[in-house]
This record gives C-alpha cells, structure tokens and sequence, in this order.
C-alpha cells in the first residue's frame, strides 16, 4: 500500500474557482443547504477581496488539486479585546477523508489566529455529525452553548 500524497494548505487563488464550488456545494449538501447564483459569485469574490471584514479561504490540496476548504473570520468580542476567529466551513472531499484534511485545515486556521494575536477560534456543527465531532473532540473543546436563531 502506497502512502497518500503530502498534503498542502494554502490560500485560495482565483484560478480555484470551479474546485472551491464543487467542494463548497459538496458541504452545502452534507448540511442540505443551497444557496442562489448570486450567493456562490459574491462569497467567491469576498473571499478573494482585501476586506478585513470578509471571510479567508484556505484550500487543502493533494496531488495539485484542491481536495477540502475552511473559511473563517475574524471579528470583535466584547468579553476580550483582541479579536476572535469564528471557523464557519470545513470540508474535505468524501474521496479523501481519513488523511487529516479537516486537521490540517483547523490547524492552519489555529496558526492564523495566532499570527493575528487572536487566541480564541471557534466553530459549529450539527450535533449528528458524529464523523466530523470525532475529529473535533481531539482538536476542540465541546461547550455547553447552545444555538438560536430568528425564525425565517
């Protein structure tokens, strides 16, 4: 059995457009979400923009194509002073799963908060993704919270 080739992590390039999408809606559809035309084309260029306010992507790849995402942010809290980073999607292709794709990508985003002086990096997920809350249990710490929302 061969070993799989190195993973890299790196920021996402414009040149990514059609392999963000594909992996993008392949996370969508994991969590049985779509969203519109405009949606897809305004979150591709926002995290390709120079906004601090906007979402970072980085893309995981392997053998020169990408093969998992995370998009994170950084923003203000009122319990610190320095920022925080919420770590929105994570997704590793279902092809490659098992080679610490979402590790790497949760790492990377840990070493970005930490280059930004923001200690405290954050994420949430559905509480039966047992796969997913598997690999956050070692690289996380479970909190009590508990979501709500405005009624659409």
């Amino acid at each position: 059995m061969t070993n799989p080739a190195p993973i890299i992590i790196r920021p996402l390039q414009a040149a990514d457009h059609e392999d963000w999408r594909k992996l993008w809606t392949g996370y969508l559809t994991f969590y049985g979400s779509r969203v519109t035309e405009e949606v897809y084309a305004t979150t591709f260029a926002r995290l390709l923009g120079n906004d601090t306010q906007d979402y970072t992507c980085l893309i995981a790849e392997q053998d020169g194509q990408p093969v998992g995402l995370v998009h994170y942010l950084f923003h203000r809290h009122c319990w610190r002073v320095e920022n925080t980073c919420y770590l929105q999607d994570l997704y590793a292709d279902p092809a490659v799963r098992g080679q610490g794709i979402g590790r790497k990508l949760i790492e990377a985003v840990y070493a970005a908060a930490d280059a930004a002086g923001s200690p405290s990096v954050y994420w949430l997920t559905q509480d039966d993704n047992h796969t997913g809350r598997q690999l956050y249990d070692r690289v996380g710490q479970l909190t009590n919270f508990i979501k709500y929302q405005r009624p659409v």
